[in-house]
């Protein structure tokens, strides 16, 4: 970490007279050793584990084209978030620097006090970010050495929509084995008709020609005429 978040903590100390006990306060003094490994350990966003059996359960996922394709959209996802958040630490690096040169120059003992506030709250802003950053990178790596786990060459790994006509009715097919006596009308009506809707269209071969004009398109640029 590039900022011990122990001298956050620690800085922080003398403020909370007025908002902790006597009795809290010293407890808290004893602690910060505690708090700064807790501060450090804590879980953030999915583990290896959740991320196979919670995010990529095998009911909701059951081709490793499906369980691929999911990835791919978990790690464009954590991508997103962290270009937004290096924007975000940019403009609090930003701040950092204009609060640190108002310190400097401010004579008004009360705007002084106000932006050493500001200054402290930016720096623990600062360590939170870089602390978040890691681990959007960590769940980004992750996801890669699973598309790369389930990606055996089987199936299309360009077009997304070429797996989804078998990984969706194997996932429908699922679910209509666990309708029973007690589900809702509106819950059969919904799953029987995309299981059946899914039957036709693996039975006309309707999408077939979509998928060779998307190889065309591929190959050459343009479908063949």
């Amino acid at each position: 970490m590039k900022k011990d978040v122990r001298e956050v903590i620690q800085g922080e100390e003398p403020h909370l007279n007025n908002l902790l006990t006597q009795e809290d306060l010293s407890s808290f003094k004893g602690m910060v050793d505690e708090l700064r490994d807790t501060w450090t350990k804590k879980q953030m966003f999915r583990t290896e584990t959740e991320a196979r059996f919670s995010v990529l359960q095998d009911n909701r996922y059951p081709t490793k084209a499906s369980k691929y394709w999911q990835c791919v959209r978990e790690q464009s996802s954590y991508l997103d978030n962290l270009m937004a958040l290096s924007f975000d630490y940019r403009r609090n690096e930003a701040k950092i620097t204009w609060l640190e040169k108002k310190i400097e120059k401010e004579e008004d003992e009360y705007k002084a006090t106000k932006y050493k506030i500001d200054l402290d709250e930016a720096r623990f802003g600062k360590a939170s970010m870089e602390k978040v950053a890691r681990h959007r990178m960590r769940e980004i790596k992750m996801w890669s050495k699973l598309k790369k786990e389930f990606n055996d060459g089987s199936f299309n790994d360009k077009d997304v929509n070429q797996h989804q006509l078998e990984s969706y009715g194997l996932q429908y097919h699922e679910k209509a084995k666990s309708l029973n006596a007690n589900s809702s009308e509106a819950e059969v009506f919904n799953v029987m008709g995309q299981l059946q809707s899914l039957q036709r269209i693996r039975k006309s071969g309707e999408l077939e020609q979509s998928y060779q004009k998307k190889e065309q398109i591929e190959q050459h640029g343009k479908p063949k005429v």
